[in-house]
């Protein structure tokens, strides 16, 4: 079989010249690489249809992290400590969960990505963790500490897809995000909680690999335990891979 095609979905920046950018954390791409995809990144500005055809070349596509997700998708309302909202970047992952939820494609979500996944599923969130649930422990840790921090612990649920991969239910994780899942989609299974009951993974049943976690593991992929996320990643869009394409001289 060939190298699986992992699509990372990117946010939108500008160079120091102010030329605007499509971009994704380089430890993204090197978590894919060290397992055994090939990455290619998603832009954003373009239709559906373009979607669909880069998407049909796709063997599994990584949600990334990134700015926070309009409040009206979720039905609440704007908050001053929302940051960074981008509509097109939100018109296209909502897209995409949709898409990979027909197709019964592999996927991985990673903190926005965890939260795209719960909002395009009909689940909500906290707009701020500090001020909508005071009595929650710190969970944004950067800037002021490394982003491969271990911040705080996590315990897994017992018998969940999400322990199965991790053979363990207990583990320390690092933690760089201010929102949260605050109602959990009804389709969606939690399977991960911080000690103050944030969640902080959640995976579907019955679906070839769709798991999602609220931790930043491609800044930890030099430890084992967060090797064998993306691993089983990989083998579940290797046994899912599209079909080649003809080769045209």
């Amino acid at each position: 079989m060939r190298q699986p095609i992992i699509g990372i979905t990117t946010s939108r920046t500008t160079s120091s010249l102010g030329v605007p950018l499509f971009s994704a954390a380089q430890a993204y791409v090197e978590a894919v690489t060290q397992a055994g995809g090939a990455p290619v990144l998603l832009p954003m500005g373009v239709d559906e249809n373009t979607l669909q055809t880069l998407i049909n070349r796709l063997d599994g596509i990584l949600f990334s992290g990134g700015g926070d997700i309009q409040p009206e998708l979720y039905g609440s309302q704007s908050h001053p400590k929302v940051d960074e909202v981008d509509h097109d970047r939100d018109r296209v992952e909502l897209w995409l969960v949709q898409q990979v939820l027909r197709r019964k494609q592999p996927f991985l979500g990673i903190c926005r990505g965890l939260q795209i996944i719960n909002v395009g599923l009909g689940g909500s969130l906290y707009e701020d963790i500090p001020d909508q649930h005071p009595s929650a422990q710190q969970h944004q840790f950067s800037p002021g500490h490394p982003r491969n921090h271990l911040a705080h612990s996590i315990q897994v649920q017992a018998g969940s897809r999400l322990a199965t991969i991790l053979g363990a239910e207990s583990l320390q994780v690092n933690s760089l995000h201010h929102q949260g899942v605050r109602n959990l989609a009804p389709a969606l299974q939690a399977n991960a909680y911080a000690p103050d009951g944030i969640l902080e993974g959640l995976e579907i049943p019955d679906h070839p690999f769709g798991i999602a976690v609220q931790w930043h593991p491609e800044w930890l992929r030099d430890d084992p335990v967060m090797q064998r996320i993306f691993r089983a990643f990989i083998l579940a869009a290797t046994s899912s891979q599209a079909p080649d394409l003809p080769v045209v001289d």
